[in-house]
């Protein structure tokens, strides 16, 4: 078995402003494992928020991998490591890397039938409520409306009224990336609900959810940084909407059984990613077949992307190539 993982900067075609940061260009860890004369690739941002860097994901798949004389399982990956990039990267490059070897798709190996073309949200960056107005421009026009709130300065109604009063028929979900106080978020729900946001995901730091029991408004609440694994279910009873991202639960294996579950529980799926290439888009994809939200927009808002993209139709999200992934 021969691996490569390497640290990659993608630029992106506008800043990308949420609560807790701004970005101009985007580290990724592409991951490239080779085997029995078949090559997967996997990719991972990580969880910046729980401490993980592009080094230090570098380092631990090094860690990992080196000195095998074959690839691992990926239920030996999922025992071994803990949620989070490292094992995502790993993870993904492993269906890649099984299904090329097997000439089968990773749907299959999955055990999906035919896969279906999804609608993804175009995410508005957080700006001032003129400027998001404006970006709308540069969202596919069929495109469900994902806006960056958590501005912490009294004007996130505003962002939101300025945005549908120049998109009035658009699809709008919001997203304030723990940025509000219970108090913000009553406050703030019934004029959401009057124009027509469908969901509000992440309003309260994590950790915080049992506050949640306080929340009064009736527009639905997705959880996303509250949400990694299969240990934050027991915790999700004021959430309607889960959000799943691969960097989070650490990979398709992890993410797979993790939509299971919360289906069973009665919960709707939202699948989304921490950004990246359309090769970090193409697992989640699978991700997405079950989810009633999806939020894998990451290659529209990059200045490149990978060779062998995935198609956009609008907003329209195809099934990747084989030859970019599974």
């Amino acid at each position: 078995m021969e691996f490569a993982a390497r640290i990659e900067q993608w630029q992106l075609k506008q800043p990308f402003v949420i609560a807790r940061e701004r970005m101009t260009t985007l580290p990724l860890v592409h991951l490239r494992i080779s085997a029995e004369g078949a090559e997967g690739h996997g990719e991972a941002a990580g969880v910046d928020y729980d401490g993980e860097t592009p080094d230090s994901m570098v380092r631990a798949i090094t860690a990992y991998l080196q000195g095998r004389s074959s690839p691992p399982t990926r239920r030996e990956v999922l025992a071994d490591l803990p949620a989070g990039g490292t094992r995502n990267a790993i993870d993904c490059a492993l269906w890649d890397w099984e299904a090329k070897r097997e000439r089968l798709s990773a749907a299959t190996l999955a055990g999906l039938g035919p896969l279906k073309v999804l609608r993804t949200a175009y995410t508005l960056s957080l700006a001032d409520p003129e400027s998001m107005a404006r970006a709308i421009k540069l969202a596919p026009p069929d495109a469900v409306l994902k806006l960056k709130l958590g501005g912490g300065d009294g004007r996130d109604v505003d962002r939101v009224a300025a945005v549908r009063g120049a998109a009035p028929g658009r699809r709008m979900i919001v997203d304030v990336n723990q940025g509000w106080t219970l108090e913000e978020l009553n406050a703030a729900a019934p004029h959401l609900a009057d124009m027509g946001v469908e969901l509000i995901e992440q309003p309260l730091p994590a950790g915080r959810d049992a506050q949640l029991a306080g929340y009064h408004g009736t527009v639905a609440l997705c959880a996303d940084e509250s949400f990694n694994t299969f240990a934050d279910l027991d915790r999700m009873a004021a959430y309607q909407v889960l959000n799943i991202k691969l960097d989070k639960c650490g990979g398709l294996t992890a993410a797979l059984a993790l939509a299971d579950a919360a289906l069973a529980r009665g919960y709707q799926l939202f699948v989304g990613s921490m950004l990246g290439t359309s090769l970090g888009m193409a697992p989640a994809f699978l991700v997405g077949q079950r989810c009633a939200y999806v939020d894998l927009d990451g290659p529209l808002l990059l200045a490149g992307d990978r060779d062998h993209p995935m198609q956009f139709d609008g907003a329209m999200l195809h099934a990747p190539p084989q030859e970019l992934w599974g």
